[in-house]
Parts: C-alpha cells; structure tokens; sequence
C-alpha cells in the first residue's frame, strides 16, 4: 500500500515544481522529501519524473499519480473542514462550481432549498469556465457543477441532470426603446452587438439561435465572458445581447434592461448539474439534486 505520507509529499513537489520547494512547503529537509519520493518509486516500480534547470517534468506514471494526490489533498483538507464545521453546529461544508449564468440561474434557487431543510451550512462557490468544471470534479475541488445541459453527452464518468430550461430573449437598454416588442435574427446585421467569447456550451446555443434564423453571427460584436460587464455594456449603449431570461431578470424587474422575443427562438437553455458517478454525493448536494428535479 502506498503510504499517504509520500503521496501528499510528491502532491508538494508537483505543485511547486521542485524537491526544494516542496521541502520549504513541507518545513522539512530536501533529503526528506527525495527520500520519500524513493520509496514512492520503489513501492510502485516506476519513475515519477525527471529532473530539469527548469525544475521537475512528470513521466506518464507521474502524472496518472499526480491526478490520484490531488484527490488525496482534497479529502484530507475536506475531513479537517467536516470536523470544525461540526463542532460549530454547522452542515459539512459544500462546494459548487458553475458557469455565470448556470449560477444565476440556479444558485438562488438552490440556496433557498438548502436553507428550508439545513439552515446553518457553509457554501463556498466558485465560477468557471466549461473547460475546466469536469476537471474540477473529478479531483474533487467541487461536488457539484451548475452548467448549460443538453447540448452534448458529458463523459462516461460524469452524470448530468437538467433543473430548469429558460427562454433565450434579445436583451437592450433604454437607447433602444425604438426597437420593435419582436425581433428576427434576420435583422441582426443592423445591431451592434456583446456576445460571449468562450468556446462552451453558452456559446454554441447563442450561435445556433442564429444559424435557426438563418443570419450569420454578428462581426460587429464586442466579445466577453463576464455577464455583469456585458450587462452594464447594455444598459449604458446602443449595443445588444442575447441572454437567458432568467440571468437579466434583476435588470429587467426595475426596467433598466428590455427583453424582446426572438422569432428564431424555438427552444429553451436548459440548465442543470453535473457531478462524479461512482462517487458518494455529499448529503447536501443529493438533497439539493432531489429538491430541484422537476
């Protein structure tokens, strides 16, 4: 059996490149650390990296080791969090990742159902790109992921649920009071636009409401990532976007933003979780799954 010891120590050495590094994280000596790192190799008959002037380059049979340590980090640093937050009275604390508008969208409400059954819990959230959610799960950083489903089968490992779905509108601010109360995507060469840059799921469903109405995705457009900013752009300007109701809903509600109709829009961003099979789910996140099913 691999000794947890050595394995948290070569997680060091990953995570700072170097035999020194890793003992300066450790508070321990260099000869330490290489030592442990010996026993690593002879207990799994395998070198684990080479060593550079640039510091360490993991072999294969390191970097499949490096996956299996952060998992180790994680349940380490996640047992120490059960065990204050239980001598506080406190739910063991649940992480969840996202996309902007999957959060928006979902996270309210989750929180509202979490607090019904557990009212004194701890929820730490972070937002992330498509790209790097999967990741994210499966060495255990977050327990669940809150993305846009149903575009494409996730990975055989990764189950996915959809939560809710949310009509997609064209989004404009007071400078664009003229514009009619529906809109054709055909007519969308005359706009100027804020669309988002990142190649995920919330793109491709913007480009194929285009491709549905037959227009081509908009040159004239200022690309970004950031829903707030891309908010603020259209409030402020005569530029448009196209978003899911439900992420403009607190602009809508006090009319600083508009929502048009699109005629192309025959169907709905459908949003949802993602999380690890195989794998226990933290008893909030199961909850929370079993609240939000529809």
């Amino acid at each position: 059996m691999i000794d947890p010891r050595a394995l948290r120590t070569f997680h060091q050495v990953c995570q700072t490149g170097s035999i020194s590094g890793a003992a300066r994280s450790l508070n321990i000596s260099q000869p330490s650390v290489s030592a442990a790192i010996a026993q690593l190799e002879t207990r799994l008959g395998a070198k684990l990296f080479e060593r550079t002037r640039a510091g360490i380059v993991l072999t294969p049979a390191g970097e499949a080791l490096e996956a299996r340590a952060r998992m180790l980090d994680h349940l380490l640093r996640d047992a120490e969090h059960e065990v204050i937050a239980a001598q506080k009275g406190l739910a063991a604390p649940l992480r969840v990742g996202g996309t902007p508008g999957a959060l928006v969208s979902l996270l309210p409400r989750a929180l509202a159902v979490m607090e019904a059954h557990q009212p004194h819990l701890t929820l730490n959230v972070l937002e992330r790109p498509d790209r790097e959610l999967i990741a994210m799960l499966r060495d255990g950083e977050i327990d669940l992921a809150f993305v846009t489903t149903a575009i494409e089968a996730p990975p055989a490992d990764i189950g996915e649920q959809t939560l809710g779905r949310d009509p997609f509108a064209l989004i404009v601010g007071k400078a664009n009071n003229s514009l009619p109360d529906h809109f054709s995507l055909k007519d969308a060469a005359r706009l100027r636009w804020v669309l988002p840059e990142a190649q995920g799921a919330f793109r491709r469903q913007v480009d194929a409401l285009f491709l549905a109405g037959g227009a081509a995705v908009p040159s004239d457009a200022i690309r970004c990532d950031s829903l707030l900013t891309t908010k603020a752009i259209v409030r402020g300007s005569t530029r448009v976007t196209i978003l899911p109701m439900q992420v403009a809903a607190a602009e809508l509600s006090i009319g600083v933003l508009r929502a048009i109709p699109l005629r192309e829009a025959s169907f709905e961003r459908s949003i949802g979780a993602r999380w690890v099979k195989g794998r226990p789910l933290h008893p909030l996140a199961a909850r929370l799954l079993e609240q939000l099913t529809p």
